[in-house]
């Protein structure tokens, strides 16, 4: 990457130009992490050098977006980094209801100046004759050093011309465990609704960039402690606070779902499992009901949280496999220590891997971080129960090889059997061999689901309702 960055600093010498690298990687490098990617940006035309850049690498695919004046360079894949930026120096703003900035040429410092924190302010000349050197005009590596985020300008300046680098802000404080200066938090505060300008796509990759975080909880609290969340993700926001009633309490959902969102983020990266994790209980605002002598109690908070889920997923514009894993697991999320309370019996467990399918594991693992209880006695008897029932699990799915479980018997094998045509009497036969397997009335075997559908086809072919369902 070196090599390649002094190169570019030749190719502008010999445009006459004036050329840094800027932004993530001056940072990251000053902070010795890894760097991927880089953004080029020089005193004049963007576009234009990029093509000259192009044209003296050979690579004839350039991306360009005239209305924001970048270009993006794709390396290809035997290259470590996969793309380059370049952009000429500009000043960009939003108005007060736009979603799209408006961008014109500006000199270095302008630029510099219009970043989101003095961290990122940070340029790197790469002309051959200062190369290496670094420009700091907000001393930013004052706080790289200090672990501070700030503005360059004033808050309001800043989050005004592009109200997303609030959510930055927060994302940056929770990936780097950095501290939000005051005045800068202060500014988040004041113009968190101004949030709603901005592309919901915008704002999604955002949030998931920090859900990917090592220790999530830390942004989703800025996020709520700035007013963002109300404006963001309002449902999330709802499950805040504790209600007494009779001497009974019930839990602060909300700190009770940070908790689970940092036990399963050490457990997997999996973003669409900690998406789960953090809409588990989403629902219990709307399903809470206090009863006499019992106390609080949150029925069916599981079924109304998986509808509630495929909403958010639309609006956050994620795509449908994603929210629809999602809905799965909110919605599931109970059975596993429901098991314990209702008995964990092979024909329970059974229906419990086949509803759980593929994604049983994530199930699980959602289950086992879900325990949080600060009483010791209680978390002990909660994991001991967790563990009795994946240990029945892992038996009865050794037993009955039923992960992504099909039933011996195909519909198209059955239609011809009995020389039916695709509908409704196929789906009821299929439906009789699976119960069957499900209640261990039948083991999982071809033969064993051959003789059952013969011995009681006709209760399903000389009737409308599976057997045993009253009229």
């Amino acid at each position: 990457m070196e090599t390649l960055i002094k190169e570019i600093g030749r190719i502008a010498d010999s445009e006459g130009l004036e050329a840094f690298v800027v932004g993530g990687y001056v940072r990251d490098r000053l902070l010795k992490k890894p760097v991927k990617d880089f953004d080029v940006m020089v005193v004049g035309d963007g576009i234009s050098f990029a093509e000259k850049v192009a044209a003296h690498f050979q690579i004839k695919t350039l991306v360009v977006y005239h209305n924001f004046g970048t270009a993006m360079l794709p390396m290809g894949e035997s290259h470590d980094y996969q793309k380059i930026e370049f952009v000429g120096a500009r000043r960009e703003s939003y108005h007060a209801e736009s979603r799209n900035p408006a961008v014109e040429p500006a000199d270095l410092r302008s630029d510099l100046s219009r970043r989101d924190f003095t961290i990122n302010a940070l340029a790197m000349q790469i002309n051959e004759k200062n190369y290496g050197v670094i420009i700091d005009l907000f001393n930013g590596k004052k706080d790289l050093d200090d672990s501070i985020l700030r503005t360059p300008l004033n808050p309001d300046e800043t989050f005004s011309d592009d109200p997303l680098r609030m959510m930055r802000a927060i994302r940056f404080a929770s990936q780097l465990q950095f501290k939000i200066e005051e005045k800068t938090f202060q500014g988040i505060i004041k113009n968190a609704s101004r949030i709603s300008i901005i592309s919901q796509e915008r704002i999604t990759d955002e949030f998931l960039k920090m859900l990917a975080g090592p220790k999530p909880s830390v942004g989703l609290q800025l996020l709520n402690d700035t007013g963002l969340l109300q404006h963001i993700l309002p449902e999330l926001a709802s499950l805040n606070g504790v209600e007494q009633q009779q001497g009974f309490l019930h839990k602060d959902v909300f700190k009770h779902t940070l908790k689970v969102v940092d036990n399963i983020s050490e457990m997997t990266e999996d973003i669409r499992l900690r998406f789960a994790a953090l809409l588990h209980d989403i629902a219990k605002p709307r399903t809470k009901k206090f009863v006499e002598g019992i106390g609080w109690t949150f029925y069916g908070h599981e079924e109304v949280g998986s509808r509630m889920v495929k909403g958010i997923g639309k609006k956050f514009k994620l795509p449908n496999d994603f929210y629809l894993y999602v809905s799965k697991i909110v919605k599931l999320h109970m059975r596993p220590i429901q098991l314990v309370d209702e008995g964990v019996t092979d024909s329970a467990i059974r229906r419990l891997i086949f509803d759980g399918g593929e994604n049983i594991d994530e199930l699980l693992t959602l289950c086992r971080a879900d325990i949080t209880s600060g009483n010791k006695e209680r978390a002990k008897k909660h994991l001991a129960n967790f563990e009795h029932v994946l240990q029945r699990v892992r038996e009865v799915e050794e037993k009955d090889r039923l992960r992504a479980f099909q039933p011996p018997i195909r519909g198209d094998e059955i239609m011809a059997l009995f020389d039916l045509a695709p509908g409704k009497k196929v789906g009821m036969l299929k439906k009789m061999i699976e119960e069957a397997i499900l209640d261990g009335i039948i083991p999982n075997e071809y033969q064993a689901a051959y003789d059952y559908l013969m011995q009681h086809k006709d209760e399903i072919l000389s009737s409308d309702k599976m057997p045993g369902v009253k009229n």
